[in-house]
């Protein structure tokens, strides 16, 4: 499918969960009455980082940005159907199981204990938990070696970013916005500005503003513009698992010490981890290593929840994060030489519970320029060209 138009206001490449987000809120906004584009070189999202997904949100970040991008997510869940202003829409049910850190060591404790004073200010519940505290609140956890946790059980917790998404590319085309099936194959740029794009089947196509909403290609898109993006693909595992013995509640989101994570998952329980070999990964290198799961998921979850030595894995895959190389967070506004190419890269895994924030952030800018509602600005280009990284103590 071509597109209708010679030229559009704004081209978003990648019609994933963020390009999505962006499309819709540009759409929405009463503020800008000019026509969008989505291209998406697969609209089925086989290998998307956004289908890949385990659809999470926490509000325990190390920086206040990200804080308050999660608090603005949170608000979005609770709020959807007003939102998307359509009786139709559903609710959208937020799981607060939690997210529960924790720390085998005096100086990560430390970083849990500063991480919690910092989000306790900004309003959230997060609580730093003795080994007793923890062991009576979640019996079933073998607690050797652990001097704390840090758990935060209001607005911390699983979503379903499916429907979300469904809705966002739904509404976004009820509102004019045009996606087609199509791949970026160059990007035309006059000193100082990007005028449009190339695609493989439908050619030469001008464009007011571009936003790269790419994931794991962030990188590749940028360099088509002659620019760099510090954001490349590396291998994310899951696993959903049934346990013989199920736990008497739910299990919070679990970060353990070895790297593993684990949660509760409907009746049944997901779990997952990166590999410990790390690289960056070809955009369509999916192999699975079956070997992970039994030297290092599945020793892991055993050792920290003994009910967990009978399970049965179900369903397992592996998607690609969009890795930022840097500080692991999102990239989000313009090139400081080129202006109207506005970012919004580099997610690391926080793609799905921050692209509500970030959607309406970067209409904020294409309709007037700057942040209105929460300032990304920490977020910007500007602390990739200095090499000065905005560091998570604390990631998964």
């Amino acid at each position: 499918m071509s597109p209708t138009r010679s030229s559009y206001d704004v081209i978003i490449i990648g019609g994933g969960m963020i390009g999505s987000s962006c499309a819709w809120w540009l759409s929405r906004s009463p503020d800008f009455s000019g026509r969008i584009l989505v291209v998406e070189r697969d609209p089925t999202y086989q290998f998307a980082s956004t289908s890949h997904t385990n659809s999470c949100i926490r509000q325990q970040f190390g920086s206040e940005v990200n804080v308050r991008i999660s608090q603005f997510g949170a608000e979005f869940i609770h709020d959807f159907k007003q939102f998307m202003d359509d009786p139709a829409a559903p609710d959208i049910l937020l799981h607060s199981f939690g997210y529960l850190y924790l720390a085998d060591t005096p100086a990560f404790a430390e970083v849990l204990r500063d991480n919690a004073a910092m989000q306790n200010r900004l309003g959230a519940g997060t609580r730093i938990l003795t080994p007793d505290q923890i062991a009576a609140e979640w019996p079933f956890y073998d607690l050797d070696g652990i001097l704390c946790g840090s758990h935060n059980p209001v607005d911390e917790g699983y979503f379903d970013g499916g429907t979300i998404f469904d809705w966002f590319r739904r509404k976004a085309r009820a509102n004019g916005v045009e996606y087609i099936h199509d791949e970026v194959t160059a990007i035309a740029r006059t000193g100082g500005r990007v005028t449009g794009v190339t695609l493989a089947k439908g050619g030469q196509v001008g464009a007011g503003t571009i936003v790269n909403a790419s994931g794991p290609r962030a990188n590749a898109t940028a360099q088509m513009a002659g620019l760099h993006v510090p954001v490349e693909p590396r291998l994310r595992y899951t696993f959903i698992f049934d346990a013989a013995h199920p736990l008497p509640k739910d299990l919070p989101l679990t970060i353990d010490p070895s790297g593993v994570h684990m949660r509760t998952d409907g009746r049944y329980y997901m779990c997952g981890c990166p590999p410990d070999d790390d690289p960056a990964r070809a955009f369509d290198d999916f192999d699975f290593d079956h070997s992970i799961w039994e030297s290092k998921v599945w020793p892991a979850i055993a050792t920290r929840v003994p009910a967990f030595e009978q399970v049965k894995v179900i369903n397992q895959w592996v998607g690609h994060y969009a890795y930022n190389t840097l500080d692991q967070n999102a990239i989000v506004g313009p090139h400081p030489e080129v202006t109207n190419f506005l970012f919004c890269n580099g997610f690391s895994g926080h793609g799905l519970q921050q692209s509500p924030a970030m959607g309406r952030g970067i209409s904020e800018l294409v309709t007037t320029g700057t942040y209105q509602t929460l300032d990304l600005g920490p977020l910007g280009y500007d602390r990739i060209a200095a090499n000065q990284p905005l560091l998570e103590r604390a990631i998964i």
